[in-house]
C-alpha cells in the first residue's frame, strides 16, 4: 500500500523517536526507565528496560525500512504502544517522577498522548486507511 508524503514523515519521525527511546534504555536514560517500571511487576528492572528498548529499537528500524510488511509493522508498533500503557499508568498512580514529570498534571498529559500514539503508527503506515476499507468491504 502506498502511503503520501505527509504518512512517510510522520512514519521517519515516529521511527526516530522509538530509536532514540530505545537507545536511551541502553546508554543515557536506563535509570530514568528502571524508576518507570510498575512495581507490581514482579520481573528485574534492568530485563525490563532491556527488552522494552530492544522492542523499541526493532520497531523503529522496521518503520524505516519495511514496505511489503508496512502493515504489520503498524499493528506492531500500536500494540507495543498499548503494552507499555500499564507502565505509563502505573507512573502516575504510584506517583513516580522519571523524565521531568515529576507531577501529577504531567504524568497524566503523558497518558492523553498515548491514544495519538497509537493512531499515528496505523495512520503513517498507511494500515488505518486499509482497516476502514476492509471494513467497508465487509459491510456491503
Amino acid at each position: 500500500m502506498r502511503t503520501s508524503r505527509a504518512q512517510d514523515v510522520g512514519r521517519f519521525v515516529l521511527a526516530a523517536g522509538l530509536l532514540t527511546a530505545g537507545l536511551a534504555h541502553f546508554f543515557w536514560a536506563r535509570e530514568e526507565f528502571r524508576a518507570q517500571v510498575p512495581s507490581w511487576l514482579d520481573v528485574d528492572d534492568d530485563l525490563v528496560v532491556h527488552v522494552s528498548g530492544g522492542v523499541e529499537i526493532v520497531i523503529g528500524l522496521a518503520l524505516l525500512v519495511a514496505r511489503r510488511h508496512r502493515a504489520v509493522v503498524g499493528w506492531a508498533t500500536a500494540a507495543f504502544f498499548v503494552a507499555i500503557f500499564p507502565g505509563n499508568i502505573a507512573q502516575y498512580v504510584e506517583p513516580t517522577d522519571a523524565f521531568g514529570l515529576d507531577s501529577d498534571a504531567a504524568r497524566a498529559v503523558r497518558l492523553a498522548f498515548q491514544p495519538g500514539l497509537l493512531a499515528a503508527a496505523l495512520w503513517s503506515t498507511g494500515e488505518w486507511s486499509a482497516w476502514r476499507a476492509r471494513r467497508r468491504g465487509s459491510d456491503a
